[in-house]
This record gives structure tokens, sequence and C-alpha cells, in this order.
């Protein structure tokens, strides 16, 4: 499939009751979706995954972050993502914990959720079957996996490293 291939970085963000910031988005992709913040890499500057989310965690929540404030969770690839486009998507944990909600922009609104909370939101639908359960798996650790997305709907996960948290 020749689709355009898009580079991003996402932002996983908590609060001091470990609820995680997400935006309900109010542009596309998944346009009135929540999902956590984050942006598209600058590939034109050469912008590297941990500058585009110190970036974006700037412009989106106005936090100003250092590489060493992120740890990278996981990497994820989506092939096909909506026969829009291919993703590679660098997932990071932010360290600091953020002490109130950013204001609204116009990607959309944000709210902090619990946990439990997130299977009763309007997720895209790769990010419920797949990606946050292999989130909250390896928080800690590091994961990557990729995501054959088909027409009807359907998506074939294959998970290609697994380096969970050890307790």
């Amino acid at each position: 499939m020749n689709l355009p291939y898009k580079i991003s970085a996402l932002l996983y963000c908590f609060d001091e009751r470990d609820e995680i910031l997400l935006l309900e988005r109010a542009q596309e992709p998944n346009r009135g979706f929540w999902s956590p913040p984050g942006g598209k890499l600058k590939t034109d500057i050469g912008e590297s995954p941990y500058a585009c989310a110190c970036r974006e965690a700037h412009e989106e929540i106005g936090l100003s972050l250092s590489p060493q404030d992120l740890h990278l969770t996981g990497i994820t690839s989506e092939h096909g993502y909506q026969d829009a486009a291919h993703w590679l998507m660098f997932l990071f944990e932010v360290k600091p914990r953020l002490s109130q909600v950013p204001p609204p922009m116009k990607e959309g609104r944000f709210a902090f959720f619990p946990r439990a909370a997130l299977s009763g939101l309007r997720i895209p639908q790769t990010d419920l079957e797949s990606i946050w359960p292999l989130f909250w798996q390896h928080r800690g650790g590091f994961f990557a996996a990729h995501c054959r997305c088909h027409p009807d709907g359907s998506n074939a996960w294959s998970v290609e490293q697994s380096i969970p948290i050890r307790p």
C-alpha cells in the first residue's frame, strides 16, 4: 500500500494521583477521540523524536522539558491506518508530574482520567486494542509493536520487542 509515512511523538503525562492526561481531539486524525497529547516530527529539519516530544510538551501543555524528563516506553508502527497513512509513533512517559489541567487549545481540550475510566472513553481502536494494554504492561520498561490495519477495520498486531518492568 503506497501511503505517506507519518512520524509522531505521544506524551503520557500523569498527575500526583497517577491519573493520565488525555486530549479530546478537535482535529483529525481521530477527531472526537481521547488520545495522549503529541504531534508530528518536523522531518524536514531532522527533528529527533525526543526533540519533538519536548517541543510538543511546550506547545500543547506549556511544559518545558528536556530529553532527561522523558522515558521512551514504546515504539508503535501502524501500516495503513484508516487507509490514509502509515504511522511510526514514539510513546514517551513524562517523568515530572503535572499539577493542573492545561487550558484548551486549537487541538482540543484536556482532562485527567484514572486508568479504570479509559474503557468508558471514546478512544481510537488501535489504542484500545493494543497500545494502552502494552503501555500499562511496559510502563517503566519498553516495547515495540506493529499493527497491520486492514480495510475491513480489523487489525493484526505483533509485538516485536518486550521488556516489561520487573517488580
